[in-house]
């Protein structure tokens, strides 16, 4: 990357749908590495779904120039004012840049501006990287299950 290069987050259209898919599967291809497993949805996932999720969720893109760079996704449930984070990754070329905090730092700001009191996400607990990455966020683990044959992590964090 060369310098002077800043990135920005923004909600996510239409047109982000194939960069997100290409950012999904990379992210994705290496958490079924660190968890120890052959494929995760998340690989399957077409720019059709994307732009389903575009229209129905919170998803959020960090973006270098044109180029999208990261991408998180949002399901909040107004009823109960908690909300559940997915699909959430940056580009390998563009990794400890700080991009994923400011994904994540976006994704508090939103919640916290439409009364969210809990978000939650699962991550395999083997990925302890991932872990203590969302620990720094404030993230804490509530529990863990095997529903999806490996030990997954249910991990919260409270407005």
């Amino acid at each position: 990357m060369g310098e002077n290069k800043f990135f920005e987050v923004r909600h996510a259209v239409e047109a982000d749908a194939s960069a997100i898919a290409q950012i999904t599967r990379d992210a994705f291809g290496r958490y079924c590495a660190m968890a120890d497993l052959s494929t995760c949805d998340a690989l399957c996932e077409t720019p059709e779904d994307i732009i389903r999720d575009i229209k129905e969720k919170i998803v959020l893109v960090a973006y270098i120039d044109d180029e999208v760079v990261g991408s998180v996704r949002v399901t909040v449930n107004e009823a109960e004012k908690t909300a559940y984070l997915s699909r959430f990754g940056v580009s390998m070329k563009y990794q400890n840049l700080g991009i994923g905090k400011a994904l994540i730092n976006m994704v508090d700001i939103t919640m916290r501006s439409i009364g969210v009191r809990e978000i939650s996400l699962h991550t395999a607990s083997k990925a302890s990287g991932l872990v203590r990455f969302y620990y720094g966020r404030g993230y804490y683990i509530d529990s863990t299950d095997k529903s999806r044959g490996y030990i997954r992590a249910l991990l919260v964090k409270k407005y």
